[in-house]
């Protein structure tokens, strides 16, 4: 290596040294991770890989180590089964979502991949799998324990899914699987940064009247995506365009109403949050649910959820037909017009909607 290559890379290690520094004074400050690595202008992905040996951590450094892991990611997820109960995070700008259980009935079709369990229902994006890390963090306070943890990364170093040991996890079992699943090269991923966010799409060039007949001819809730797409139609701009058809306006309060409502009720739901790598599902009653600052949280044994209602920016009521008739749904958006969540009635495939479901819906839509 040259003299001036050698200072360049001394350069970046200094660099790299700086960072993590700062890292860890702003998680000493409180902040998480996601919120510690923008304070620096780095995506969380960055952040991670920063604390891995490419970037001069070594295995016995101090503070935060992170390990690069491999695919494939189907395999890695399948090996986690015999750790036991596992706690599974996915989130958005607006919406952190989390249950906890076993990773079960995995099964995938190319990129696409579905996790079935009782507990952890999951629809995996793999094409938006950038880079995994295995991180281990120490204890913040005296005899404490280490966070340890397995974090997934798109191509912008933004989070798509995570996942944590639990009470009752095998963790020698988890040892096993970040060593087994451990990048023997371990290089420096390159993310990109985020894209600026699209213009709101024009009605222009849209059959409406089309649009619409195609929608009252589906017969299944999975066939919405395709619809939009056939007809060039953004999502929110679909719900605006058949409102007092299909889609009711609400506030956007719309959706503490419903969870207060579920939970007075015991009527099970369906809590789905996502981003474009993961889908996580919650299938049952919502019991405790909190509103903290700006937070709006279920705190149940097993399932967690934490929205910022600041920044929702509009919620809508949905109908769309099926073969089991009509089902219905209260989907919410931030202001950059994206999906924060949705929520169902539970039910299965070849099953009508619990008319509970539809009466707590419908007290929604009638503001009480």
């Amino acid at each position: 290596m040259s003299a001036a290559a050698a200072h360049g890379a001394a350069s970046l290690h200094d660099i790299a040294a700086e960072l993590r520094q700062r890292f860890e004074a702003a998680r000493q400050g409180g902040l998480r991770h996601r919120e510690a690595a923008a304070s620096l202008g780095l995506s969380e992905g960055e952040a991670a890989a920063l604390h891995s040996a490419a970037a001069g951590v070594g295995a016995d450094a101090p503070g935060l180590r992170s390990v690069r892991l491999r695919g494939p990611w189907l395999d890695l997820l399948r090996a986690l089964e015999p750790c036991g109960p596992l706690m599974a995070l996915t989130r958005n700008d607006a919406a952190v979502h989390e249950k906890t259980g076993p990773y079960t009935g995995l099964a995938a079709q190319g990129p696409v991949a579905l996790a079935l369990g009782d507990d952890i229902d999951l629809r995996l994006f793999f094409n938006h799998w950038k880079a995994g890390y295995a991180l281990h963090e120490p204890a913040r306070q005296a005899g404490g324990t280490p966070t340890l943890s397995l974090q997934f990364f798109d191509a912008h170093g933004t989070a798509v899914h995570k996942i944590y040991p639990r009470a009752g996890t095998d963790l020698p079992r988890w040892h096993t699987v970040a060593d087994d699943y451990a990048d023997a090269v371990g290089a420096l991923p390159v993310f990109t940064p985020l894209p600026a966010d699209d213009p709101a799409p024009s009605d222009a060039g849209i059959d409406v009247a089309a649009f619409g007949q195609a929608w009252a001819a589906l017969r299944d809730t999975h066939e919405f995506h395709g619809l939009l797409k056939q007809h060039g139609v953004e999502r929110q701009q679909a719900l605006r365009l058949m409102e007092g058809r299909f889609t009711q306006r609400l506030p956007t309060d719309a959706l503490r109403q419903l969870l207060q409502g579920a939970s007075a009720s015991a009527q099970p739901i369906m809590v789905f949050v996502g981003n474009p790598g993961c889908i996580q599902i919650h299938t049952g009653p919502v019991q405790r649910v909190e509103v903290l600052g700006p937070w709006l949280n279920v705190l149940d044994p097993g399932f967690n959820l934490h929205v910022r209602q600041d920044q929702l920016a509009a919620a809508w009521a949905v109908d769309k037909p099926t073969s089991d008739g009509t089902v219905s749904s209260l989907e919410v958006f931030d202001a950059q017009r994206r999906l924060v969540l949705q929520c169902f009635g539970a039910r299965k495939p070849g099953q009508p909607e619990a008319p509970g479901w539809r009466t707590l819906l419908q007290a929604v839509r009638a503001g009480r």
